[in-house]
C-alpha cells in the first residue's frame, strides 16, 4: 500500500485521496522543468492530482501557477497540500474538466503528467482508471487544450511512457508543436528507457537536444546525476 503522505524538504504531499500517487518519474518531471521556466511566469498544470508539480515548480520560481483536476477528492486534497505550503498565495486549483474550462488568460508554460497505459488492463478502481488511463483525456484532446491555452511564444512539458514518444511527437506536429528537448528516463543502465519527458513549443528546433538519466547505479544507490537533479527536493540527499 502506498504511503498516505510523501515528505519533501520544503513541503508535504498528502495523497490518500488521490488516484495518482507520488512516484519517481513524476518527481523528475517537476524537477527538470523547475530549472527551465522563467522566474516570473504563468503556469497551468493539467491534471494536477496531488499538486506535486505545482509545488515543485513554485519552490524554484515566483510563478503564478494554476492547476486543474477533474477528480474531486484529488482536487480537495491538492488544495490542502497547497494551503500548507509556503507558496499558497500564488497557487490556485480549479475543479473541472480542462476540455471545456474557460481560463481568463493564456499561460507561458503548461505542464502535464497525463493519464496513460491506454489499452492495458484497466483497474477496477474508477479513480485509478481516470488517473492512469486515457478515459477522461486522451493525447489528441490534451494537445487541443494546450493549443487553446498556451500563449504565443510559450512552451509545454509532458511525461509519457517511452513507447509512446514517437507517436506523440508525430501527433504534436499536427498541432504545430515541435520538440526542443527530451529526457529519456530509465531505472538503471541495465534497463531500457521507461519514461520520456518532452519539452515542446511552436518554434522548430533544428537539432532538438536529447538527454538520458538513470535513476540508480548497479548497486541500487541513486546516480550522481539523479541526486543533482533531486537534491533540493528529496530528504536525505
Amino acid at each position: 500500500m502506498s504511503n498516505s503522505y510523501f515528505q519533501f524538504k520544503k513541503f508535504s504531499i498528502q495523497q490518500d485521496q488521490c488516484g495518482m500517487k507520488v512516484c519517481t518519474d513524476s518527481c523528475v518531471l517537476g524537477a527538470w522543468f523547475a530549472e527551465k521556466i522563467p522566474t516570473y511566469s504563468t503556469i497551468l498544470d493539467i491534471g494536477s492530482g496531488t499538486g506535486l508539480q505545482m509545488l515543485m515548480l513554485a519552490q524554484k520560481s515566483r510563478a503564478k501557477i494554476t492547476g486543474i483536476e477533474i477528480d474531486l477528492p484529488s482536487c480537495k486534497q491538492s488544495k490542502e497540500n497547497i494551503q500548507e505550503s509556503p507558496w499558497h498565495d500564488r497557487l490556485n486549483i480549479c475543479p473541472g474538466d480542462v476540455r471545456n474550462y474557460k481560463f481568463p488568460d493564456r499561460f507561458d508554460f503548461i505542464i502535464s503528467n497525463p493519464p496513460f497505459f491506454e489499452g492495458d488492463l484497466l483497474s477496477e478502481n474508477s479513480q485509478d482508471q481516470v488517473a492512469r488511463h486515457e478515459i477522461s483525456l486522451n493525447l489528441e484532446e490534451l494537445l487541443e487544450v494546450v493549443k487553446s491555452n498556451l500563449d504565443t511564444g510559450g512552451s509545454f512539458g509532458i511525461l509519457l511512457p517511452a513507447n509512446r514518444t514517437s507517436y506523440f511527437e508525430k501527433l504534436a506536429l499536427d498541432y504545430g508543436f515541435y520538440v526542443s528537448e527530451a529526457l529519456f528516463l530509465r531505472q538503471s543502465s541495465a534497463y531500457e528507457f521507461f519514461r520520456t519527458i518532452l519539452h515542446l513549443s511552436g518554434r522548430k528546433a533544428n537539432n532538438p537536444e536529447r538527454f538520458e538519466l538513470s535513476i540508480h547505479k548497479g548497486s541500487g544507490h541513486f546516480t550522481a546525476e539523479f541526486i543533482e537533479l533531486m537534491k533540493d527536493y528529496y530528504l536525505y540527499l
